[in-house]
């Protein structure tokens, strides 16, 4: 493909682009540094996996790259938009339709069912309860839990709640995941199982992934990795 003045190939643009990323956090009478000017880039429909201490930064990243927290410095590039710039209401669409969060804890609401919950991104962003339902069941069959969707999540084991939440994580078709230690709450047994599960998923979807764990086999398994130490990303 050309450039639009015929001068050679055009640029391919990395779906996420991070450059000079810092996190600063300040506190009543010190300032600390958690991130120190990370630069890397990302491709679409790769997995990737980020290691370190706890409290090194690995959830502060994620947030940065979610729209969740503000950088201190630096900009996060999704598809070529600087996300760090947007407004609130922006950014909350960013998040809506761009970005699917799976989390250590599953933050199901009590008071819906399996299915309500899996289809709630999708209300959101808009589209009509008839098309989210199916796609929904879609989803929930995908991760083996169709026969749980009138459950509520006090009637359902952890790692099938943590099935109903990546489900949920993937109802806007977002072009990336982020898990934050998505199987830390779970016994060996159901970490395995939600691990091969959550990968093949993405790799189905053609979904970029990018986790932050401690599970030494988990980041095994992605096709990147990274190990976040003093503030500094370093691939390996």
């Amino acid at each position: 493909m050309s450039d639009a003045s015929g001068n050679g190939p055009a640029a391919v643009v990395p779906l996420l682009r991070v450059q000079s990323l810092s996190k600063t956090y300040l506190t009543a009478h010190d300032s600390v540094e958690i991130l120190s000017g990370l630069d890397f880039t990302v491709d679409g429909a790769v997995t990737v996996a980020v290691t370190g201490e706890s409290g090194c930064g690995k959830s502060t990243l994620l947030n940065l790259i979610g729209g969740l927290d503000r950088p201190s410095g630096g900009s996060v590039f999704l598809d070529g938009q600087d996300i760090a710039s947007l407004p609130e209401t922006a950014l909350a669409s960013y998040r809506n339709r761009s970005i699917g969060f799976i989390f250590q804890f599953h933050f199901l609401l009590k008071d819906f069912t399996a299915l309500e919950n899996v289809i709630l991104p999708g209300m959101l962003s808009g589209r009509s309860r008839e098309e989210t339902t199916e796609r929904g069941r879609q989803l929930l069959a995908e991760v083996g839990m169709e026969s749980r969707a009138t459950h509520f999540p006090v009637e359902l084991s952890g790692g099938e709640r943590q099935r109903i939440a990546v489900a949920r994580a993937l109802m806007n078709e977002p072009r990336l995941i982020l898990a934050d230690e998505p199987t830390g709450n779970l016994d060996e047994r159901n970490s395995r199982a939600v691990q091969e599960m959550l990968f093949g998923l993405v790799q189905r979807h053609g979904r970029t992934l990018i986790l932050v764990t401690h599970d030494r086999a988990m980041a095994a398994s992605a096709q990147r990795r990274f190990v976040l130490q003093g503030g500094m990303l370093r691939e390996q």
